[in-house]
């Protein structure tokens, strides 16, 4: 039945004639953001650009957390893989990123000890199986990932060991809407909201940015048709001049979300400012260790310098974060940069939106979508 109920979510005929309608009701030119990496992913790897009509434009997000993990907290990951008797754990994304100077993937083949988790409870057995080590877990994503590094950290807390610690770079998707519609150069007509990030914190958690800024709003899932309805409602509420936040994804996500991961995310974590790549610091929309849990706070557990951190010359990431370029408008794309040797995060991640243009997408670069 679980086969039967997602290949329902893929049926080429109903994908069909929701391209159809859209194609009927689309009259105005609008420019829809989609924040998850995931989603980019989905829309590239699925056709949906090459089925919409001309007036539409999908434009990526800062949906991709490894591409809006900051450039100085690459460079902190970096110096912490260096001291002694210290054993760095982070998930794939992460290892090939430059850095200012280095990156986690050159700091391994000089013999830091650096491994690739799949799960933060992969980073607590090395630990529990390394007492004369100090094990360091990378937290990066959005709020996704945190509740389960929470979680980590209130088991080490039962279990008494005193050598794992988390570097927390978690990131929050309400705030960073804020942001991006504060932002001059980018232009927005609808947003695609992320359907993993939605099921933790429910649609809710819009509500005070839908009425601060009447913005069309739809939560999506990942499927073709799921895409394609989300695109569909955004479209509709345009062209009737009627924006709503609404739920296309109501199979995995409700109003309030998912409490019991907020609960466990809340009690380990506060909010405090933090900086994006590409967007800069913004308000309340990072995730830093509380007090009580300090002791597992790479932070302030660990003494160690930050260089002065730069941007890689001439990427141009942020703006591609931001919506204000696309991958063939950058300089680099292609030429100096690839998946191969990347220069930007954009093109490392799966998420990337360079990847994805660079994977999925050659044949439309030269039409701007």
């Amino acid at each position: 039945m679980a086969i039967k109920h997602l290949e329902e979510y893929r049926d080429s005929e109903v994908s069909r004639q929701l391209a159809e309608r859209i194609k009927k009701i689309s009259k105005q030119d609008i420019r829809l953001m989609e924040v998850c990496g995931t989603h980019t992913v989905s829309i590239f790897r699925s056709g949906i650009r090459s089925i919409l009509p001309d007036t539409i434009s999908l434009i990526s997000g800062p949906g991709c957390p490894v591409c809006v993990t900051a450039q100085r907290e690459i460079d902190a990951f970096i110096e912490l893989s260096r001291l002694d008797d210290v054993i760095i754990t982070t998930f794939g994304d992460l290892m090939r990123v430059p850095g200012t100077r280095s990156s986690l993937q050159k700091e391994r083949a000089d013999g830091r000890d650096i491994r690739i988790v799949y799960s933060t409870f992969d980073a607590l057995e090395i630990a529990r199986k390394n007492p004369e080590k100090k094990v360091v877990f990378l937290g990066v994503g959005f709020e996704t990932t945190a509740p389960t590094i929470a979680a980590s950290i209130l088991s080490v807390k039962q279990m008494n060991l005193d050598n794992f610690f988390v570097y927390s770079a978690h990131k929050l998707v309400p705030p960073a809407l804020d942001a991006l519609m504060s932002t001059d150069d980018t232009k927005i007509d609808g947003f695609i909201l992320p359907g993993h990030v939605s099921i933790v914190i429910g649609t809710n958690a819009y509500q005070a940015f839908f009425d601060k800024y009447n913005i069309p709003c739809v939560v999506a899932g990942f499927e073709p048709t799921d895409l394609l309805q989300a695109i569909s409602m955004l479209v509709y509420q345009i062209e009737a001049n009627a924006p709503k936040l609404e739920n296309g994804y109501p199979r995995a996500v409700t109003f309030d979300g998912n409490r019991k991961a907020q609960k466990i995310m809340h009690e380990v974590f506060k909010t405090v400012d933090a900086p994006w790549r590409g967007i800069g610091t913004i308000l309340k929309s990072g995730l830093n260790i509380r007090n009580e849990f300090a002791s597992f706070d790479a932070r302030e557990m660990f003494e160690f310098e930050v260089p002065d951190s730069k941007d890689p010359k001439g990427c141009a990431c942020g703006e591609i974060l931001t919506g204000v370029k696309i991958p063939p408008q950058c300089p680099l794309y292609k030429s100096v940069c690839t998946p191969v040797d990347p220069v930007g995060p954009c093109m490392v991640s799966s998420e990337g939106t360079c990847a994805a243009y660079y994977r999925y997408h050659r044949d439309y670069e030269n039409r701007g979508v």
